[in-house]
């Protein structure tokens, strides 16, 4: 590159996304446990939908996205004309930060939350400001310490990402009510769908001016590999997301898609229901096995082990056997093993795994 063709500053310090692994060099039928994907699949009546796109390649999709935007807020009980469909929760995310946010403004997250909200930060040129966590919960008053004049976005995942923790609505609300006034929460509900009963506090966006939502398909509607996520909140900032996204940003195949996994709600109901029991079944083993958990809200557990180093041998030993789960030194959790919740053989392989590995590092 010349001297004479540069990126805006700050550009080149961000770091490169790293998603979860999906091949263990020198092993064959391998189990992906790191992504956080749902190890059932789609339903049938999304993969019939988006196949049925197939013959209309040539056409463009919607631009309005209203037919999935209607779904949406007839599953959810929610304004469609306040519903924004993107390529990805993470493109929301980066209009979030484009539209409100730029040098000398900050952008405010918890110290384990997830990766986008920094990149994306940086990505529009404002300052990522970490907070610290409280025993890998949300600390509110560390939150509300932290807001600034200079404070425009403050994310949070509720449940968070990769911790599985969750603080109750009481908590998001006082931290809404206690923000600057030019500052917008941003409430990421990507695995909201696993908490039950839980509306990833929509109604809590209905109430209050400075509060967003942001959801996807790619948890449980097991559509990641398609790229679509929403997000809802007052009409004012939903019209000026609006004038960013692109005219064409979702794909027709996607849209079909997540309007047929969005109304299958029977299957949605299946998937939560072997995900909590499964979930259930590791907090409980890993914990007896010594190795601390907390309780999980989401498709994932947070194993705890004494050291980084431990932490690290554990992560080889399961490799060994085909089972790929996720180290989070990213997120400043060099001891911890994130492992998503697969099906019933696979979450019993990971413990026999894990006790023989406890065992052999006790020796």
């Amino acid at each position: 590159m010349t001297a004479r063709i540069q990126p805006q500053p700050g550009i080149m310090d961000i770091e490169l996304y790293v998603g979860g692994k999906a091949h263990v060099d020198g092993v064959s039928n391998t189990v992906k446990l790191s992504s956080n994907e749902n190890p059932w699949g789609a339903s049938e009546k999304a993969k019939q939908a988006f196949r049925a796109v197939a013959g209309n390649l040539h056409v463009y999709p919607s631009s309005d996205h209203a037919e999935l935007r209607g779904a949406i807020a007839e599953i959810h009980s929610l304004d469609a004309d306040r519903i924004i469909c993107a390529n990805g929760s993470d493109e929301v995310i980066s209009f979030l930060c484009q539209a409100y946010a730029g040098e000398g403004d900050e952008v405010l997250f918890t110290e384990h939350g997830f990766l986008m909200y920094k990149l994306s930060a940086q990505g529009a040129g404002a300052t990522p400001v970490s907070v610290p966590e409280s025993n890998r919960h949300t600390d509110v008053d560390a939150l509300l310490a932290a807001a600034t004049e200079n404070t425009k976005l403050v994310f949070l995942a509720n449940p968070n990402n990769p911790t599985g923790t969750m603080i109750p609505e009481s908590e998001i609300a006082r931290l809404a009510d206690g923000l600057p006034e030019q500052a917008l929460l941003v409430l990421d509900g990507a695995y909201a769908e696993y908490v039950e009963g839980f509306d990833g506090h929509a109604a809590l966006v209905d109430t209050r001016e400075n509060i967003f939502m942001t959801r996807t398909f790619s948890k449980i509607y097991g559509l990641g590999a398609l790229r679509i996520g929403w997000g809802y909140g007052p009409a004012e900032i939903v019209n000026t997301l609006h004038r960013l996204r692109g005219p064409f940003n979702v794909n027709a195949a996607a849209m079909a898609a997540a309007e047929a996994a969005v109304r299958d709600v029977e299957y949605t109901e299946k998937c939560h229901a072997q995900n909590s029991q499964w979930r259930d079944y590791l907090c409980e083993q890993l914990n007896a096995l010594g190795i601390p958990c907390d309780p999980s809200n989401a498709n994932f557990v947070l194993a705890r082990f004494s050291s980084e180093a431990e932490a690290d041998a554990a992560d080889a030993a399961l490799g060994a056997e085909g089972l790929i789960v996720r180290a989070v030194k990213s997120y400043g959790l060099a001891e911890c093993l994130r492992i998503t919740v697969g099906k019933g053989a696979d979450c019993k392989r990971v413990i026999a795994v894990l006790a023989a590995f406890k065992e052999s590092w006790a020796a």
